[in-house]
Order: C-alpha cells, then structure tokens, then sequence
C-alpha cells in the first residue's frame, strides 16, 4: 500500500520531495505519515482538501481488499 501511496504522491505533486513513514497499529490499522516540502503540501492536500480525500478513499478501497484500516496524515518537513 505504500507503493501505490508513493506512486500516487509522485504523480500529483510531479516530484519525489517527500517521505512516507508507515506506522501499523495495534487495532490492526496502518497510519502513513507524509513529510514533505511545504511547497508541495498545497498540491498533496488540494483545494478545500478534495485531493487528500481522494488519495484516503482510493487507499481506502485497497485497505478494504486487504482486511485492514488506513489514514494518512501529512506534515510539512
């Protein structure tokens, strides 16, 4: 899942200026953790949020076919 999270990252934003911490969760969830230049924070999240929403719902339906919970937080670095 972090494959397609970079894959989708890289394509957004046109650049590979960010890291991606995957943490998993005890209540079987994994949280990924974007760092990244601010810079490209406003393409990652989107206007009023709709990209990040889009990159949650798309990872979403990967996590469903994987049995597991996902989010997606990002911080400037």
């Amino acid at each position: 899942m972090k494959d397609l999270l970079t894959y989708l990252l890289s394509k957004i934003t046109g650049s590979t200026d960010f890291e991606i911490k995957e943490i998993d969760t005890e209540e079987g969830k994994i949280t990924f953790e974007v760092t990244a230049n601010p810079e490209i924070i406003g393409l990652i999240i989107g206007k009023e949020g709709k990209t990040i929403k889009n990159i949650r719902k798309i990872l979403s339906i990967r996590a469903t076919k994987e049995k597991t919970g996902v989010n997606i937080s990002v911080q400037p670095g």
